[in-house]
């Protein structure tokens, strides 16, 4: 029995327009700051017309990669509520794949723009076998006292009492053909940019490490510290860190060199150590794990691996050699590709803009023993 499982980062499927760039020009739109707008209503028409404008390109091409993914059960992270999952599946999915999503869910969690985290199934698999949910919690009211990781490293801005989980911790207990199957779908703290010449990823790291932390408690807790190796998970979604990755050298009219950095310390060690989980991206050759591409310009560029489906030991034993699919063909064509990986790009797919996402869908065949 076959079942087909993806993570997207659909990168803000957003029902609302966000007007406060009008004020702050970090939140700006670099087209708008070409024009000068008087007034704060024209500021807002002009935010609108433009999101309207570029929006249905974005998720047409959001909605062939989700379907190149063809997987049975698709985690989705950035999706803003019910209402617009709906209205993507069935204006934009339902056009490049057909009926087969009806199971939608989404828990309110904790992040300040109102991203969450989804999953929508399909009622059976491409082989036949059912997916029922059996229950579904969310862990968004954790806090950092309930399983006592809270320290001052956290930052100035958390307390005791602060919730652990920047957006949630999904849980889904499944069936698949009557196989039981616990799925934990994850948007973790993301790397903000370094204040003050400070690294951003490192300065938000113990932030990741007590969600890391945090999912392992939940997942020992449910299964039992000695039984954790007998039972059926997935952990799925944007982990926002990576332990290596592939610096990018050069320049788009020279050329790139691409240079793999491993080892990195990172807060996905907690999931990796032990043998806890397995990262079977790591069955991909070292140049072919990547999920996003991320540059501030020729100085800082890097491909690395954000996108995860962590496999428990008892479905690592029993998927040997199953390695994970990457949908990079909604990528934007200012990201280099390394030799050999080079794709056809989906129509309409810019130099930066409209993409898929910044992040690229990772899809897996399981055997759920």
């Amino acid at each position: 029995m076959s079942l087909r499982i993806a993570t997207f980062n659909i990168e803000n499927l957003i029902a609302r327009f966000d007007f406060t760039g009008f004020r702050n020009q970090l939140r700006s739109d670099r087209v708008l700051k070409l024009f000068e707008i008087k007034t704060e209503i024209g500021y807002q028409q002009l935010e609108a017309a433009r999101v309207v404008a570029t929006t249905d390109d974005t998720r047409q091409l959001s909605a062939l990669a989700i379907a190149d993914t063809d997987a049975d059960i698709l985690c989705l992270q950035e999706v803003d509520n019910m209402e617009s999952l709906q209205a993507f599946e069935y204006g934009y999915l339902f056009r490049m794949a057909g009926a087969g999503y009806r199971q939608k869910y989404i828990i309110e969690g904790n992040d300040s723009r109102g991203i969450d985290v989804a999953v929508l199934m399909r009622e059976q698999t491409r082989g036949g076998e059912r997916i029922e949910l059996v229950d579904i919690k969310s862990h968004a009211a954790l806090t950092y006292r309930d399983l006592s990781l809270y320290h001052s490293g956290l930052g100035p801005n958390l307390q005791p009492d602060s919730k652990i989980f920047k957006r949630d911790c999904l849980e889904l207990d499944l069936r698949i053909g009557g196989r039981p199957l616990t799925l934990y779908v994850l948007h973790l703290k993301s790397m903000s940019n370094g204040r003050d010449g400070a690294d951003g990823r490192e300065s938000t790291r113990p932030v990741r490490e007590a969600e890391a932390k945090a999912v392992r408690h939940i997942i020992e807790n449910r299964f039992g510290v000695d039984q954790v190796s007998e039972a059926n998970f997935l952990i799925c979604g944007d982990m926002n860190d990576y332990q290596e990755r592939v610096d990018v050298i050069g320049e788009r009219r020279l050329g790139y060199r691409f240079e793999p950095v491993g080892g990195l310390s990172s807060a996905l060690d907690i999931l990796s150590s032990d043998g806890f989980a397995e990262n079977v991206m790591l069955r991909r050759p070292v140049l072919d794990r990547w999920t996003l591409y991320h540059a501030r310009g020729p100085e800082e560029q890097h491909l690395c691996q954000l996108d995860y489906i962590w496999l428990s030991p008892a479905l690592a034993r029993a998927n040997p050699t199953v390695a994970p699919d990457i949908i990079r063909n909604g990528q934007p064509f200012r990201t280099p590709f390394p030799p050999g990986q080079e794709i056809e790009r989906y129509p309409r797919v810019g130099w930066d803009r409209p993409k898929a996402s910044d992040h690229c869908p990772v899809a897996i065949s399981l055997h759920v023993p």
